[in-house]
């Protein structure tokens, strides 16, 4: 037994996802591959670059994994990635100050 939640193992299971639901699967999977295309405007290693950033504000601890290879094996440094958690970081706080003027618009119309 792991003695941590993210257990790399548990990226087998999608396996069984993949067989009770296919199409739905499919789907999600198709989406996922617009990260590895090579063809677009956007080059590979700013794409996985991007999905890192991405998978901290989401905070799925497996696109962390997998996108940090992604960006990694892209040629990525590892400064361009702890860049990009800290870009994600300040949006994701940026987020909450910005909500934030709800709870003083709701505080004054108490």
């Amino acid at each position: 037994m792991s003695n941590h939640y993210h257990d790399p193992d548990d990226l087998k299971r999608l396996r069984e996802m993949g067989q009770l639901a296919p199409e739905e699967f499919k789907a999600w999977a198709d989406l996922d591959r617009i990260v590895a295309r090579e063809d677009g405007a956007i080059p590979r290693k700013y794409r996985e670059l991007v999905a890192v950033a991405v998978a901290h504000t989401t905070q799925c601890v497996y696109c962390i994994e997998v996108h940090t290879k992604g960006a990694k094996k892209a040629g990525a440094s590892k400064r361009e990635v702890a860049e990009a958690v800290l870009l994600a970081a300040a949006l994701r706080a940026g987020g909450a100050a910005a909500h934030g003027s709800l709870a003083m618009k709701f505080y004054d119309q108490s």
